[in-house]
């Protein structure tokens, strides 16, 4: 499974960006996407995930109510709308995939596969 993440960019504060992620390769059967991000000097952290079958979501608790996880099972394609963004939300966002039910979404190491990043910087 490769995994392409777009959509990064540079953005004042209360702006918009959607990234997208885009899977490929083997018949595509994860079973939960999600989002983490890393800023510098800092552990990677997670951000959201989505049950790829049933569609149920999971945020942390810095991005509820601002960022929405989607995703297209025709296009095998996973979603990060983030609205009303802040300086705090600069990072690098990496989408990744885990291919068991079992485990937490919640968790990094949970997941397999792994997008290569895409730098995201929101201006105060």
């Amino acid at each position: 499974v490769q995994l392409q993440a777009s959509g990064g960019g540079l953005v004042q504060a209360g702006g918009s960006l959607r990234l997208s992620c885009a899977a490929s390769g083997r018949t595509f059967g994860s079973a939960a996407m999600g989002w983490f991000r890393q800023a510098p000097g800092k552990e990677r952290e997670f951000v959201a995930a989505i049950r790829w079958s049933v569609g149920s979501t999971y945020y942390a608790d810095s991005v509820k109510g601002r960022f929405t996880i989607s995703r297209d099972n025709a296009k095998n394609t996973m979603y990060l709308q983030m609205n009303s963004l802040k300086p705090e939300d600069t990072a690098v966002y990496y989408c990744a995939a885990k291919g068991s039910p079992l485990g937490s979404d919640y968790d990094h190491y949970e997941y397999g596969y792994w997008g290569q990043g895409t730098l995201v910087t929101v201006s105060s």
